[in-house]
């Protein structure tokens, strides 16, 4: 019997490990939006809370983790969905991960910088 074998294409591999991040700066406070590339698209519903990932607000600027970990440090409040970006996030010591909420099994963490 032979194993199939999944290959990603190069697209996926191109995206792997990196993320969206939209900056919105109003007045002196800025908002920065981070989320995984896969969740583009897709509304995550559990019981009575509900997602939409969208590209209008979540943005269409891939960023690395560097990109991202300097966009989070200069805000003010934090929205961030997806296992890459909230990794990101709890790795950089940014959010604390008791904060983080699952969101029909994906990772979600708000934050705000008082």
């Amino acid at each position: 019997m032979r194993r199939q074998v999944t290959c990603k294409t190069s697209v996926e591999r191109l995206l792997l490990g990196k993320v969206y991040v939209k900056t919105y700066i109003k007045g002196s406070q800025t908002l920065v939006t981070v989320c995984d590339t896969n969740l583009i698209g897709k509304t995550l519903r559990e019981g009575r809370v509900k997602l939409e990932v969208t590209s209008k607000f979540y943005g269409e600027q891939l960023a690395t983790t560097e990109e991202t970990v300097e966009a989070l440090l200069k805000a003010d409040t934090g929205n961030i969905v997806g296992k890459n970006a909230v990794k990101v996030a709890v790795e950089n010591k940014l959010v604390d991960p008791a904060a983080v909420i699952y969101i029909a099994g994906v990772p979600h963490v708000q934050f705000v910088r008082l």
